[in-house]
């Protein structure tokens, strides 16, 4: 057994804590509340949204990946949604997105 926190758990608390702070979080496709891939579109007072999923670093350590397409973001998540049903999309909207991702959705 994993020692991970299911995912809707993690989704929960990342929304939290951005709205907690002053930011504002929204669920854009629910996936399976205990095993699914969460992917964070994160943006800042408008500007180009990034895509940020849990993966692993060079080092073999769990990092958050930027994996931003460079065109038709929306078009890419969407994809992997057909692809993963499984799969969170949810989007932030506050400074230091990744931070706020990276603290919640890192196991380290």
């Amino acid at each position: 057994m994993s020692g991970r926190l299911p995912s809707g758990v993690l989704v929960s608390a990342l929304l939290r804590r951005v709205n907690d702070a002053g930011g504002f979080g929204a669920v854009m496709a629910k996936g399976d509340p205990q095993g699914g891939a969460i992917l964070v579109i994160a943006v800042d007072k408008g500007t180009p949204p990034r895509l940020l999923e849990r993966g692993l670093g060079p080092d073999g350590r769990t990092v958050m990946i930027d994996s931003t397409p460079a065109e038709d973001p929306d078009g890419y998540w969407r994809r992997r949604r057909t692809r993963d049903p499984d799969l969170w999309v949810i989007e932030v909207d506050i400074a230091a997105a990744e931070r706020f991702a990276a603290e919640t959705i890192l196991d380290d």
